[in-house]
């Protein structure tokens, strides 16, 4: 598969560019960095409203809201943009613009990866291009958020569940995370977003609709 290997050559080049010059001049010395500053802005703006990400925005009237109302702006993307530029075409801007996107899945219900997919989109990448990217920026923000919740909750995992079985489910999920990209790559590369669309349509409805009679609370 041709995926994990260009993963690790991108961040192989990276990590060797720090002592080698034809390394420094590789493209995928360039395309590691510039995924590295498209990460910086949902760390900043994660840290700044963490409180308020917590609370507040949890209403599930919010996550029903956004599930619907992001997946008309995905749609507009998938529909009306021209999907002509590919990875070799990616840049620092285009990281940093996606990465900005990235920020608003910050508000539950509009999923990281619909953000940033919405955004490649947008910035006129295909559809392949797009979910990889979307892959990569995860690489870093799920990472930092990790470790930051590893701080944080450190004792309170070691006294709870345990850290064997936390960090097995770490690992199994990261293993059914690669496996569903890889599958999603392959369908994307003959089919546009609408059946991700429409999930997420559909889940947005029966959320609202549950919250609205009252069968689950929106807190």
């Amino acid at each position: 598969m041709v995926f994990p290997a260009r993963l690790v050559a991108h961040w192989w080049c990276l990590v060797s560019g720090v002592v080698s010059a034809p390394a420094r001049a590789a493209a995928d010395y360039r395309f590691g960095w510039a995924v590295i500053l498209g990460s910086i802005p949902i760390a900043i703006i994660g840290l700044l409203f963490k409180v308020q990400i917590e609370t507040s925005l949890r209403s599930l009237w919010f996550v029903g809201w956004a599930l619907i109302g992001w997946s008309v702006v995905m749609w507009a993307a998938d529909r009306w943009t021209k999907h002509t530029r590919s990875e070799s075409q990616v840049g620092w801007r285009d990281t940093l613009i996606i990465g900005v996107a990235q920020c608003i899945a910050l508000v539950p219900g509009v999923s990281r990866s619909g953000a940033t997919m919405t955004a490649g989109l947008w910035r006129g990448f295909d559809r392949v291009t797009v979910t990889k990217l979307s892959f990569y920026l995860s690489i870093p923000a799920l990472l930092a958020a990790g470790v930051l919740q590893t701080i944080s909750e450190f004792d309170a995992v070691a006294s709870g569940i345990g850290w064997g079985p936390t960090l097995l489910a770490t690992a199994v999920s990261f293993v059914t995370a690669y496996a569903s990209v890889a599958w999603l790559l392959k369908y994307v590369a003959k089919h546009d977003y609408s059946l991700f669309i429409g999930y997420r349509v559909v889940l947005g409805c029966i959320v609202l609709v549950l919250v609205s009679t009252g069968t689950i609370p929106a807190q």
